[in-house]
C-alpha cells in the first residue's frame, strides 16, 4: 500500500475557497441560524450538497499494491469497508480498504453448451442489486454471467445464451432482475431467483458448490445500435439507458421491454461511459472530448468539454451537483452543475486529482513500443461510498498492449 502518491492540481497553498459563494454560503447561514434555533427546509440536503463540493478539495489519496493483474474495468462498493473488481484478465477480486487485504473469487465455469466468444477480454461489469445481497459479472466465457450471493460470494448461477460477444456492461432493475448488454448489440432480461432452483440443470467443481444455469427471459437487438458500451437505470422513471459507440443513447421502458426513444449524441468519438442521475434525471456520457447532458425530459442535449482531450474520458459519476470524471492521463476532474463549470481552487485555477503511478510490466513488448514514451494511468472505474465522502478510482494503462494497474482510494 502506498499514501500521498497522487498529487492535486495548481495552487494546493490556496486550497480553501473562502468566498462562500453559491451553496457554499447557504451552508455557511444554514449553520449561524441553527446557532439561534432557527430552521431551514432540507438540512440534510443543504449540507450534502455542500460536501459533494467540497470532499474533493480536501481528500488524500491511499494507493493499493495489487501484483501483477491487468486493469481493472470495472468496480463496486461491498460495504463501507470492501470494494470488489473486476479485471482484463478475468479475475473478480474483493478488497478490503483499511488492511489491503485481496480475496480472489473463483469464477464461475459456463457450460459445455456455452459458445464462448472469440478474444476473451476480461472483466467489464460488476453490478449489486439495491438489498446488497446479490453481485453479477463475467463468467469464464465473456460472454456469459456469472451471479453469486452476498456477502459469502457464494455462486447462484451462471447465464447463459443472451449474448454472442463481450458483456459490456450489467445493471439491476430491482433485487431479481438484471439486464445485459454486450457488443453483440443485444441486450438481455434475467430473473434471478437466490432461493434454490427446480431446473435439472447444475453445475459443480472440487471448489465450488451447485449453481444454475439460466437463460434470459427475453433478448432483442436494440435498433440502431452499433455495439451496446453502457448501461444505466432509472428507478422513479422506470427507465434504461443504453450507450451504443455509434454514438446512440437509446431511452428503453423495462416494464414493456421497449424502445422509447433513440438520440444522436454530437460528440461521437469514443462514447464508452455512462451514468445517472436519480435525483436530477440526467443521463451523463462520456466521449473523447466532451460529457454529454441527456435530459429525457427536454429535446436539446448539452455539453461541455474536458480539460483533457487527447486521451478521453473513461468513467463518469455523479455524487449531488457534481460530475466526476475519470480521464485516460491520470486525471480525476470534477464539474459543478450549479455553476456551470469545473471546481475551482481560490486562484480560479481548475481543480483536479492527479492519481499514483500503480504498478506496469516491463516486458518485451514494453520495450520494443513504449519505451521511450510515458503511459499514465485511465481511470477505467470510480464510485463514491454511500456518504459520498470516500472516492475509489481504479484502472491501468492505456494502450491495449500495456499490462499494468492502479486502485487508490480518496478520502
Amino acid at each position: 500500500m502506498k499514501r500521498g502518491q497522487g498529487k492535486k492540481s495548481h495552487c494546493q497553498s490556496e486550497l480553501l475557497d473562502t468566498s462562500y459563494q453559491g451553496i457554499s454560503t447557504e451552508a455557511f447561514k444554514y449553520i449561524q441560524k441553527r446557532q439561534y434555533g432557527n430552521t431551514v427546509p432540507n438540512p440534510h440536503k443543504l449540507l450534502s450538497e455542500y460536501t459533494s463540493q467540497q470532499i474533493p478539495r480536501i481528500v488524500q489519496e491511499k494507493e493499493y499494491e495489487l501484483g501483477k493483474i491487468n486493469k481493472i474495468f470495472a468496480s463496486q462498493w461491498l460495504n463501507d469497508r470492501q470494494v470488489v473488481f473486476g479485471t482484463k484478465c478475468n479475475q473478480l477480486i474483493a478488497l478490503d480498504l483499511l488492511n489491503s487485504q485481496m480475496t480472489h473469487i473463483p469464477t464461475l465455469r459456463s457450460s459445455e453448451e456455452s459458445i464462448p466468444a472469440d478474444c476473451p477480454c476480461g472483466i467489464h461489469a460488476v453490478a449489486v442489486n439495491p438489498s446488497h445481497t446479490l453481485l453479477a459479472t463475467g463468467a469464464s466465457h465473456t460472454n456469459d454471467i456469472a451471479v453469486y450471493s452476498l456477502p459469502t460470494f457464494d455462486p447462484v448461477c451462471v447465464g447463459e445464451r443472451a449474448h454472442t460477444d463481450w458483456i459490456f456492461d450489467l445493471v439491476w432493475v430491482d433485487d431479481e432482475f438484471l439486464v445485459s448488454g454486450s457488443r453483440d448489440s443485444q441486450i438481455g432480461l434475467w430473473k434471478i431467483d437466490n432461493n434454490g432452483s427446480d431446473k435439472p440443470v447444475k453445475l459443480s467443481s472440487l471448489y465450488l458448490p451447485d449453481y444454475d444455469v439460466n437463460y434470459p427471459l427475453e433478448k432483442c437487438v436494440v435498433p440502431k445500435a452499433q455495439k451496446v458500451r453502457a448501461l444505466s437505470y432509472h428507478v422513479n422513471r422506470k427507465e434504461l439507458g443504453i450507450l451504443s459507440l455509434n454514438a446512440l443513447i437509446h431511452l428503453w421502458d423495462v416494464e414493456t421491454f421497449q424502445s422509447k426513444s433513440t438520440r444522436k449524441l454530437v460528440h461521437y468519438k469514443e462514447c464508452v461511459c455512462m451514468s445517472v442521475s436519480e435525483e436530477k434525471q440526467l443521463y451523463a456520457v462520456g466521449s473523447q472530448s466532451h460529457v454529454t447532458l441527456v435530459d429525457p425530459r427536454v429535446k436539446n442535449l448539452t455539453a461541455f468539454p474536458s480539460k483533457h482531450r487527447d486521451r478521453g474520458i473513461r468513467s463518469v459519476g455523479f455524487n449531488k451537483d457534481i460530475i466526476s470524471i475519470g480521464t485516460g492521463i491520470g486525471y480525476m476532474l470534477f464539474y459543478d452543475l450549479r455553476a456551470n463549470k469545473y471546481l475551482e481552487l481560490g486562484c480560479q485555477h481548475s481543480f483536479s486529482l492527479n492519481i499514483g503511478k500503480g504498478w506496469l510490466r516491463i516486458d518485451d513488448n514494453f520495450r520494443d513500443f513504449f519505451i521511450e514514451q510515458e503511459y499514465p494511468n485511465a481511470i477505467y472505474t470510480h464510485s463514491y461510498d454511500e456518504s459520498g465522502t470516500r472516492l475509489f478510482a481504479a484502472g491501468g494503462p492505456l494502450p491495449a498492449g500495456l499490462w499494468g494497474n492502479y486502485a487508490g482510494m480518496w478520502y
